[in-house]
């Protein structure tokens, strides 16, 4: 059983790392995990012919790649429940997962690097995030950045409850039991947000929302134990801290009631509300669900599907791997969840592969700043690890943060994410890139700060940082028009586009991994500098008609220690929770990006839009009237436009500077767009080829925003 391999959790890392230098050492049985069989349709065309530069035309394979896993190898034995699962003939754990690799026609025009993406909730991200498009609908390349570049495009499979779908690379996962065959239980905690259906922008209820919910997207979610409700609890709440109000059990139940009435039809995977969920409150399930899946094993499937199409000719059939002696240089890259992922990836030591080897030379971990509930017993990996309103109790947040080791006084631990791959001689080059938000929703500042928060940590030399300052989660495109609506929000969302920094940091990353180029300097709000301060100490102004982040409800997220049980290691966010709802004993403290007058950050890395802003853009957003008002709006930030003329600014009492005051015209404030991207490029942080677009963009959004010509 599990309980018979744990150890206390602050010897636990010293052990396996222990271990794994044994393994190097080859003190330990032989490693077998790999890629036995891939199998791919025929080619199809995305793009038809359009041809993308000087490296032509794009064609795209998908397929199946099964794996088996050694659960006796030391590097395996980090994931959750493998001794649990069943195993083939020859004692193997067996996997599968879907692939899909996009790659120029003719591979001697290609850049022979794999940017290899770990998919988000399913999703390929990286063609519509690095790719500038207008019209997906006639023009899904855009502007073919990634293609122009060369790029040898891979995704893989890694999150095995996702329900599969047409558009999804999904990946299949044993289920664990106990070793007399029985099928393993325990308690699950399931958070609901009514999401609003398209086309809707009032506050709504939903009658049925799936068990695990929310955030947890395209997902069935673990089957409960028993239709029999009497033993779980289901509680809702306006705000994330307030105090939790039990539903009576004869008011819910475990069912579908989209077409029949409470008590709907049986669903051991669904929750029916006889009076409906609704969008002005945050539910809470616990309950004890079945039949966990060995969740860990797609961090496995990421490094053993990367290390054959970069090592292998083909497979044990002899089938031929598509890329064999193609790929040079390997890079991974993942974003918010996949960004997560990866950092549980590198902490856990999976860029070693069976033989000993590095599997990525470069990875690029985007918008996320803590790491993912990928490795735990009844593991729910969609969740957002916590913001300041939503599924902010979920595991992820703990340390270690950093790359290098640091010591955490609230759990008395020290260590970095680098411990394993320092030890294995496997760490990657790493470019780690984040918005605004992972500083004021996702514990950001602690990625470059010590858990004390009274000090800078030393990055180490194969590491750097970027803050994307006043930004947003998910960025804007630089192609689209200022926003003009609100959503849920109570400001416009967060208009400054960081799409032609991460581009510059991509070749960067590339560039220092194959040509050994060091990229530009690392950029982020720091102790040392004054630029990351305590939440009272944010200088933020005061602006009619906005509530500021210290609203009656502090807008930033709290980062808290949480016992979870004792079966529960927080360093590796590994094990087996048992105590839902997790009990707080610990906060830590909270450090933002200090602004300028404007309300945008003074420091880290600054777009065209921000040295030239048309407003202030922040990291946060404040939820509006029937959907928890107060509370910070998930993952948004804020567009706050200046006053156009002198006028309506004093008219407003706006203390901020208006666009007149500012720039006068168009045509000024091209040449102050003009010198910010000049510099931009001068240091490292724009691509010359992306300089003039650049500009453009945020001329149109000036444009638009009302400046005249």
């Amino acid at each position: 059983m599990l309980e018979s391999r744990v150890v206390p959790a602050g010897v636990r890392g010293t052990v396996l790392i222990a271990c794994i230098a044994g393994s190097v050492l080859g003190l330990s049985p032989d490693a077998d995990a790999r890629v036995t069989r891939i199998v791919f349709n025929a080619p199809t065309y995305p793009y038809g012919g359009t041809v993308f530069g000087t490296v032509g035309t794009y064609e795209q394979l998908d397929g199946i790649a099964y794996g088996e896993v050694d659960p006796a190898d030391p590097l395996n034995r980090v994931i959750q429940d493998i001794e649990l699962a069943p195993r083939n003939t020859h004692g193997m754990v067996e996997y599968s997962t879907l692939v899909s690799i996009l790659k120029p026609m003719n591979m001697s025009s290609s850049n022979h690097a794999m940017l290899f993406e770990i998919v988000n909730r399913g999703n390929k991200l990286n063609p519509g995030f690095f790719n500038v498009v207008v019209d997906p609908r006639t023009h899904p390349e855009g502007d073919g950045f990634l293609e122009k570049q060369g790029f040898i495009l891979v995704w893989a499979g890694w999150q095995a409850d996702l329900t599969p779908q047409s558009n999804l690379i999904t990946m299949s996962a044993p289920v664990a039991h106990h070793r007399n065959g029985r099928t393993i239980t325990g308690k699950v905690r399931s958070e609901f947000i009514v999401r609003l259906p398209m086309g809707v922008s009032q506050p709504y209820f939903a009658s049925t929302q799936p068990i695990l919910a929310d955030s947890s997207s395209n997902t069935a979610g673990y089957a409960t134990a028993s239709f029999d409700n009497s033993h779980d609890t289901l509680t809702m709440r306006v705000h994330q801290n307030d105090p939790r109000v039990a539903i009576p059990n004869h008011e819910w139940a475990y069912a579908d009631c989209t077409s029949t009435p409470f008590p709907g039809v049986p669903d051991p995977q669904k929750v029916c509300l006889r009076a409906g969920f609704d969008t002005n409150h945050i539910y809470e399930l616990v309950y004890t669900a079945k039949d966990p899946i060995v969740m860990g094993l797609g961090l496995a499937a990421i490094r053993d599907v990367g290390s054959f199409l970069r090592n292998e000719s083909g497979d044990d059939a002899h089938t031929g791997n598509p890329l064999a002696g193609q790929i040079h240089w390997s890079l991974l890259n993942g974003i918010s969840q996949s960004g997560r992922l990866l950092r549980t990836f590198l902490q856990l030591g999976f860029n070693r592969d069976e033989r000993f080897g590095r599997v990525f030379d470069g990875m690029q971990p985007h918008i996320g700043s803590v790491r993912d509930y990928i490795n735990v017993r009844f593991a729910q990996p969609g969740r957002l690890a916590g913001t300041q309103h939503t599924e902010k109790q979920y595991p992820g947040p703990e340390g270690p943060l950093t790359y290098g080791r640091s010591y955490d006084p609230f759990t008395h631990e020290e260590g970095g994410l680098l411990d394993r791959c320092e030890q294995t001689r496997t760490c990657p080059k790493i470019v780690h890139t984040m918005s605004d938000i992972e500083y004021w929703e996702a514990s950001g500042a602690f990625d470059t700060v010590d858990p004390s928060g009274k000090q800078d940590v030393d990055i180490p030399d194969n590491v750097r940082i970027y803050q994307f300052s006043s930004t947003q989660h998910g960025g804007f495109s630089p192609a689209a028009p200022l926003p003009n609506s609100t959503g849920i929000c109570e400001q416009l969302p967060n208009a400054n586009s960081y799409t032609y920094n991460i581009r510059a940091l991509l070749v960067g990353l590339l560039n220092w991994v194959s040509k050994d180029i060091e990229p530009p300097p690392s950029r982020y709000s720091t102790l040392e500098k004054g630029t990351l301060v305590p939440p009272d100490e944010v200088a933020f102004p005061a602006i009619p008609h906005v509530t500021g982040p210290r609203n009656p409800i502090n807008i930033w997220n709290t980062r808290q220690v949480f016992r979870r049980g004792e079966h529960y290691d927080a360093d590796d966010v590994s094990g087996v929770i048992s105590i839902e709802p997790p009990v707080a004993h610990a906060e830590y403290p909270t450090l933002l990006p200090q602004v300028d007058a404007d309300g945008n950050d003074l420091d880290g890395l600054r777009s065209v839009t921000l040295r030239a802003p048309l407003g202030t853009y922040t990291g946060w957003n404040v939820r509006g009237a029937g959907f928890s008002q107060g509370d910070a709006c998930d993952l948004t930030g804020s567009y706050i436009p200046f006053a156009k003329t002198l006028a309506e600014r004093q008219a407003s009492g706006d203390q901020r500077r208006s666009l007149q005051e500012r720039y006068g015209n168009v045509t000024h404030y091209r040449a102050v767009a003009t010198e910010a991207a000049e510099r931009l490029v001068s240091h490292g942080y724009l691509l010359p080829t992306d300089e003039a677009d650049a500009v453009t963009s945020a001329v149109n959004q000036a444009i638009h925003a009302g400046l005249p010509q």
